[in-house]
């Protein structure tokens, strides 16, 4: 798929790998950038046209979808973590929003604009996913539940709607140098380097990018023996 003259959805635009989306969609050409967030005056990039959108709610997705017809792109970038261990007493609850958020969201703004990708010519749909889709740590395994889902809700939309010509790319990664894991000491890519690569990757046709050395040696180690699922992340 082209940018040059696309017109883009990102979800959770306002701050981190939304925003940095966002910014070098506009870079590259495309002719209009819906950001979207919980509270659109949180979005200050300007060329963007700023749009309230909780991936949660229903009618938020339903709304916007008959606000925005003209979408060709659809980057499912909106995620949430509540770090903790699958024993807490609050695990239950991580699960669900982690769920709601991380793959309920992304199937539910998937469904409502499939239609209008087809329509508009086939277009494509980036899901912003994780290493942790593949392995889960001791503080993540909620999360990782909520992401190995949407690894699955990406290889089925890219099935379901490959006859339709829209072009599905999961992207893997790991840390990445924003607000989510501030707080966590380790390598982390920037932002604006997983963009570019994520978007080269879809002007060249691709269905899946691994951004950074780590999602690809945890992508290597999945046939390992031992799995390294079974264990601590490849280094």
């Amino acid at each position: 798929m082209n940018i040059q003259n696309s017109v883009a959805l990102v979800t959770g635009a306002n701050r981190g790998l939304g925003l940095a989306f966002a910014r070098e969609l506009l870079a590259r050409g495309a002719r209009k950038v819906y950001a979207a967030a919980r509270e659109p005056s949180s979005i200050t990039l300007p060329g963007v046209v700023p749009v309230r959108l909780d991936v949660t709610r229903s009618e938020q997705i339903e709304a916007l979808a008959r606000d925005a017809p003209d979408v060709t792109l659809l980057i499912n970038n909106a995620g949430i973590i509540r770090a903790g261990s699958l024993l807490e007493a609050d695990a239950l609850a991580a699960a669900r929003a982690e769920l709601e958020t991380n793959y309920l969201g992304p199937l539910a703004t998937s469904r409502a604009f499939a239609p209008i990708l087809a329509h508009n010519g086939g277009g494509a749909i980036i899901n912003v996913l994780s290493v942790l889709s593949w392995v889960a740590l001791p503080t993540t395994a909620t999360y990782s539940a909520s992401k190995a889902a949407a690894w699955a809700l990406t290889n089925g939309l890219r099935n379901e709607l490959r006859p339709q010509g829209t072009q599905v790319l999961g992207l893997h990664v790991g840390y990445i140098d924003t607000d989510m894991v501030r707080a966590i000491n380790a390598a982390k890519s920037t932002p604006e380097d997983v963009v570019q690569k994520t978007l080269d990757a879809l002007e060249a046709g691709r269905e899946e990018i691994l951004a950074d050395e780590v999602s690809n040696a945890v992508k290597r180690g999945l046939s390992a023996q031992p799995g390294v699922y079974l264990g601590a992340p490849a280094a």
